[in-house]
């Protein structure tokens, strides 16, 4: 089976944490948009829910599969979020943020009283640092800010500093978050403390938000070739 197939293998499983009547986050990214595809199946043959996306582009994708879109402005809370990661080690601290939607990922994840991971084995890993992480910044004095995110990278024992503006297309523009920000990735190779760095991260103005997610999510399940799933649950 290819890693595409492991997702989807999480992505059922995931399915089980889905009750009738839930407020769901829905996350962003190829693993969530497997989730989206199973749970529009569930809603078509009757299941009750609806979910908020983390993204412009989940949205179209819940619309395309009747899924019922929610409002998180006109709740307190969710009931589950299901998202994917782009790394996560076996506290369940998590680097996100690869699809550009950290923020509105971490704002829904935050308001959800269950969160869920849902990943390929190979997102497993047994230290924070091998995938970029992102960082969300404001375009203003993004050159000044970059240079600061670096510092923070050093200060924080990280293996490297590389610090790059995410480009977006053939014409070399910037990318742009669906909260009209830019996004930075930190080449870091390894994390040694990332409490210590999203505390430095957050200390830096024009950073608006970091792909660290820590102390967030209860459950990581991973996608196994052979269609099943394992499940590491939070300490």
């Amino acid at each position: 089976m290819s890693a595409d197939e492991a997702k989807a293998a999480a992505a059922r499983a995931a399915l089980a944490e889905v009750k009738p009547g839930m407020r769901l986050g829905i996350g962003t990214g190829s693993t969530a948009a497997h989730f989206v595809r199973l749970l529009g199946a569930e809603v078509r043959a009757g299941l009750d829910v609806a979910g908020a996306p983390t993204s412009e582009a989940t949205r179209r994708l819940m619309e395309t599969h009747g899924v019922p879109l929610l409002d998180i402005d006109a709740v307190d809370d969710l009931d589950l979020a299901v998202d994917g990661a782009d790394e996560a080690d076996s506290r369940l601290t998590l680097i996100k943020g690869g699809g550009g939607a950290l923020l509105r990922e971490k704002i829904v994840a935050a308001a959800a009283r269950r969160f869920v991971v849902i990943a390929d084995a190979s997102k497993h890993v047994a230290r924070l640092g091998a995938f970029p992480l992102p960082v969300e910044v404001t375009p203003f004095a993004v050159g000044q800010t970059t240079r600061k995110v670096a510092r923070a990278l050093r200060e924080t024992g990280c293996a490297a500093d590389a610090v790059s503006l995410r480009m977006a297309g053939p014409a070399g523009k910037p990318f742009v978050t669906d909260g009209a920000n830019y996004i930075l990735d930190c080449a870091a190779r390894v994390i040694p403390d990332a409490a210590a760095l999203a505390a430095a991260l957050k200390r830096i103005p024009g950073v608006v938000e970091d792909g660290l997610f820590i102390g967030m999510a209860q459950r990581l399940i991973l996608g196994r070739a052979d269609g099943g799933a394992d499940i590491i649950d939070v300490a």
